[in-house]
């Protein structure tokens, strides 16, 4: 690998598309992720939100770690690492995925694609490679970080089926959720997800880095049918939320980032039991889930509606207004399209079920004097925001 001498005056990596991105941003505000560039918001941040409801979003998804796990023991070595079950998956489909320390603590969530009978992709949030590598030990499996050898994009919102096949993509009518197809765009080779992270109908491209800007433009190229916009982070992060979808690290701590102890979370702690199977044979930190499964729940990240219109922020939970403090709020939007405040909180429990009568305590400025506001809370397990179109197959075309 010839390496620049250079290279540490550019602190941040560029994507494959950010070439592309520069070119229609009129915010230059960029992020950090995964040691690359990436835009917070591209144009407005309300037309990115809008785009991913009513149109097509278009996110650049390269800096997601991303992990190619083959080899003979491939499967025992991934049904060994992770919570989940993967006995129904088969090459062609991916599943959601968690994986936890021996304590029971989640480390990271993530998706993993099985590619053929022996090939995996793992995509992840936060950086894996060594805990993956500890945890192949004794295992005749490869893993690989392939994060900057693919570059990736998700296209999302209700149009995105008509704009990819307007854009050159043939072969997506009977591609459902969570389905993998090998397709071509205008002779490039293109791997296609029905996946997504906005509970939106949305599909992920996975391509060659040298086939990027080709594939951008493709799908740009039919801007004059369909109204297509790129998307930041920060749309992202509030179509997330009406999705009801975590974020390790920033909705709670992972557990190989935790200094103190009790800080960490277990699956069942944030919602995530389902994707835990404790009789599908050994896996890591099942004894310790086993045991916690045994008690109550003591506490839980749970999905509130606050009352009102005021923006909620940073905010305490307590039981009873003027009550005992139970919890606190971790993330929180207002929706435009639910016209409500939904947030997702930490909150204890008691005796493994959430205490009644919830209140949010929070701060907020008005004509730059603080006040402060209380608002009843009420807690769903349902996501804020799941459209019918979202799993249609073939879905609507437009």
């Amino acid at each position: 690998m010839n390496i620049s001498h250079n290279h540490f005056r550019q602190a941040l990596g560029r994507t494959p598309f950010h070439d592309r991105i520069v070119a229609l941003s009129k915010t230059e505000n960029w992020a950090t992720w995964n040691c690359y560039k990436v835009p917070r918001v591209v144009d407005k941040l309300s037309t990115e939100y809008f785009a991913v409801r009513s149109g097509c979003a278009v996110m650049d998804l390269t800096p997601m770690e991303k992990y190619r796990i083959s080899g003979k023991d491939a499967r025992a070595y991934l049904d060994r690492l992770l919570t989940r079950d993967l006995s129904n998956l088969r090459p062609g489909r991916v599943t959601y995925v968690v994986w936890c320390n021996d304590d029971g603590k989640v480390i990271d969530d993530g998706t993993l694609f099985q590619l053929d009978e022996s090939t995996y992709r793992l995509c992840a949030q936060h950086h894996q490679f060594d805990w993956l590598l500890m945890s192949a030990s004794g295992f005749d499996v490869q893993v690989e970080v392939e994060t900057h050898d693919v570059a990736a994009l998700a296209v999302q919102g209700p149009t995105s089926y008509s704009v990819l096949t307007a854009a050159g993509i043939d072969g997506l009518d009977d591609l459902k959720p969570f389905g993998i197809k090998d397709l071509q765009c205008n002779g490039m080779p293109v791997t296609v997800s029905r996946t997504g992270y906005t509970g939106d109908l949305g599909y992920e491209l996975w391509v060659d880095p040298e086939h990027a800007e080709p594939i951008w433009d493709a799908i740009f190229g039919v801007q004059g049918q369909y109204d297509i916009h790129a998307m930041g982070l920060d749309a992202l992060e509030m179509v997330r939320i009406e999705a009801g979808f975590i974020m390790p690290g920033f909705d709670f701590n992972t557990a190989d980032e935790t200094i103190r102890a009790g800080y960490d979370r277990s699956p069942y702690e944030v919602g995530l039991g389902w994707v835990v199977n404790l009789d599908k044979g050994h896996f890591c930190g099942r004894k310790a889930l086993m045991a916690e499964k045994e008690h109550p729940a003591r506490r839980r990240l749970t999905k509130l509606v606050v009352e009102g219109n005021k923006p909620v922020g940073e905010a305490f939970i307590y039981a009873g207004k003027n009550g005992k403090l139970v919890g606190e709020i971790k993330c929180t939007i207002w929706s435009p399209i639910l016209k409500a405040n939904l947030s997702l909180a930490d909150i204890d429990c008691v005796k493994g079920r959430l205490p009644e009568n919830l209140w949010a305590r929070f701060d907020y400025q008005r004509e730059l004097k603080w006040r402060t506001a209380w608002a009843r809370c009420h807690a769903q397990t349902k996501p804020f925001y799941s459209p019918e179109h979202k799993s249609a197959t073939p879905p609507a075309r437009f």
